[in-house]
């Protein structure tokens, strides 16, 4: 059997092949002792240089107008995507967004989404650490998009500013 060996009940296989990476992981680093790995200086280097919150944005500083420029990548699965997305978003499921980082522009605004921000924030690392220095996560994601108004938030956060009384 060897190190070929194939698992294909209850998603197995995947498990097997996450969990033999990892091992391979841990043994290149023992051997090399004292030397990090390319991935993990690129990650080291990225955090060292990220500001909080990290690249967000919310639905609220997008002006309208915006949006013809901006491309919206929703990294829910396509089944989430069909039932309702940010218009002319493009879909790709988090786990896929550096085998398909080719689609995704890197001279202009990208702005990942999921329904809360977790999962896009883990697409946006990825990506960010791959060299995307002008990927973004919407805060709060989908649903707080949808709440806020939509397309419509940042006007509607600029028609409350005015209507709110200074002191």
């Amino acid at each position: 059997m060897g190190s070929k060996m194939s698992v294909s009940f209850c998603g197995c296989r995947r498990t097997l092949v996450a969990v033999s990476a990892a091992f391979a992981v841990m043994i290149s680093g023992e051997a090399h002792a004292g030397e990090a790995s390319p991935a993990f200086e690129e990650m080291a280097a990225y955090l060292d240089f990220v500001e909080y919150p990290g690249g967000t944005i919310f639905a609220e500083q997008i002006p309208e107008a915006s949006y013809a420029n901006t491309v919206f990548v929703d990294t829910r699965d396509a089944a989430q995507f069909v039932q309702g997305h940010i218009p002319d978003a493009i879909n790709i499921e988090w786990r896929r967004i550096l085998a398909e980082s080719g689609n995704i522009p890197k001279n202009k605004l990208v702005v990942l989404y999921c329904n809360t921000g977790s999962l896009s924030s883990q697409a946006g690392f990825a990506l960010r650490v791959a060299g995307w220095d002008n990927v973004r996560i919407l805060h709060g994601g989908y649903d707080d998009w949808t709440a806020k108004g939509g397309v419509k938030a940042y006007a509607r956060a600029a028609a409350a500013q005015v209507k709110a009384p200074t002191n």
